[in-house]
């Protein structure tokens, strides 16, 4: 009872940050302190699994109570997520999990089905609490990677995920898989596949040294376009950039592919697995998007924007975010992708064809069911209501319509929130005027809650 105490004590009234400092690909979440509302209660959940989770639940349940949603990442500490606090101050019950691979170190070896079978004792678990008669996943960054992943797999079975054209197979064991009765992605990323695709510098020479670079193809190189102040890259080097980009990850996959069969052959470095280091993979600053703001920059269609002041305008959305890149990490150490030849073929591979790329508004060229691990593949599978919300200040927002435009569900809402940054908070350097975006997690969950509360599709 004592540590018990003490965990909520620290993590619900305290609000501290536990947030993943290992190099998965998956990014870190930034969040605020946090307080516990006083009309909230929480319990500590030990899942069959034996990872820890939060349950979040109002003192004095109401009507929307009986949904519950399951907050979780693939590589990262959800327990003090602002879903947490958020929904359940709003009436909801939200169950928040630590999943294994935000422990796993700086040697990720973070295989995706270990953590869908985390997410299915969760999801267990909440369809047997007293009360609950829904269950809703809550899929943040590269957490919507895991409940894209968890709910496809859930409504097809395992023959989704083990067709010829994946790269990699599930294993058996995600099998009856219970599905939710709905998903919300809040500024999911394209798929644990996919920023590992995005984040390939393909001025390396040679998969274990980051010193050797192709100046030609060195998107830092001043010469090539590069400012640190906002790049604008020519046309000419866009094409060639990724033209690389993609040859460089198909030869990846292929090596990789070619380890495997070596291991299978007893001819592995290991019987079982062997690590597998990528120099200049890493996820965060070498990619071209975050320096050239005309990239990824608005969206194809008109949809739902979200004001501070609660209007909501339906046009052509437009990233309001600001230039991050202020040098290459691909020379250093932290650049390496640190995985496993299993491990990489499982979560971050993904084959591309020979018109890869990626413009103004979405990305193209991509083998969408080669992965199991790309959120626009996964939702080719579910069919279940589905609210994507993509952040006007986040790098990841341009994934949210495409998502949503794969997805087979009938019921399916997309909307933008202007402002917000990945982690939900108002983006202030994006700001012209000061407050000028308000409070955009506010924004966020209002409209979250008035998605989950609609008569008649969740609560009857």
């Amino acid at each position: 009872m004592k540590r018990r105490n003490l965990f909520l004590m620290f993590v619900a009234i305290a609000g501290l940050s536990l947030v993943s400092t290992g190099t998965s690909p998956a990014q870190e979440i930034p969040m605020r302190a946090r307080t516990l509302d006083p009309s909230t209660k929480t319990t500590f959940v030990h899942l069959g699994n034996g990872e820890p989770g939060v349950l979040y639940e109002p003192k004095d349940p109401g009507p929307k109570a009986q949904v519950a949603i399951l907050a979780m990442h693939t590589a990262n500490d959800f327990l003090n997520h602002s879903a947490c606090f958020e929904l359940s101050k709003r009436g909801y019950r939200v169950l928040c999990v630590n999943d294994s691979n935000s422990k796993s170190g700086e040697f990720n070896d973070g295989i995706l089905d270990k953590v869908i079978l985390q997410a299915k004792a969760a999801v267990v678990y909440l369809r047997k609490y007293p009360g609950v008669k829904k269950v809703v996943l809550w899929g943040h960054s590269g957490g919507a990677t895991l409940m894209t992943a968890y709910e496809a797999i859930a409504e097809n079975g395992v023959k989704f995920c083990q067709d010829d054209a994946k790269i990699a197979k599930c294993p058996n064991s995600l099998a009856n898989l219970p599905p939710a009765d709905g998903v919300i992605l809040g500024d999911a990323n394209w798929g644990l596949s996919l920023i590992t695709l995005l984040g390939i510098d393909p001025a390396v020479i040679s998969n274990d040294n980051g010193m050797k670079l192709n100046p030609d193809l060195d998107m830092f190189n001043p010469a090539n376009g590069f400012n640190p102040a906002g790049s604008h890259y020519s046309d000419a080097f866009l094409q060639k950039f990724q033209t690389a980009q993609g040859k460089r990850n198909n030869s990846l996959v292929k090596l990789a592919l070619e380890r495997s069969a070596a291991i299978k052959a007893g001819q592995g470095m290991y019987s079982d697995n062997e690590p597998f280091f990528i120099a200049g993979a890493f996820y965060g600053e070498n990619k071209l998007y975050p320096t050239d703001m005309h990239l990824f920059s608005h969206t194809e269609k008109p949809w739902p924007l979200l004001h501070p002041d609660g209007s909501i305008t339906t046009e052509i959305v437009h990233s309001v975010r600001v230039p991050t890149v202020k040098e290459s990490p691909t020379r250093t150490y932290r650049a390496i992708l640190k995985t496993t030849v299993n491990s990489y073929l499982n979560t971050y591979a993904v084959r591309v064809t020979d018109d890869y790329g990626y413009d103004e508004t979405t990305l193209h060229g991509i083998e969408w069911n080669s992965s199991w691990s790309n959120n626009p593949g996964n939702a080719d599978g579910i069919t279940i209501p589905f609210l994507t919300m993509g952040m006007t200040g986040s790098f990841e927002a341009a994934s949210a319509e495409t998502i949503h435009n794969h997805l087979k569900s009938a019921d399916k809402t997309l909307v933008y929130v202007e402002g917000a940054t990945h982690g939900y908070e108002t983006c202030k350097r994006c700001e012209k005027t000061p407050g000028q975006y308000g409070d955009t997690v506010k924004t966020i969950y209002d409209y979250a809650d008035g998605w989950l509360s609609k008569s008649g599709r969740f609560i009857q």
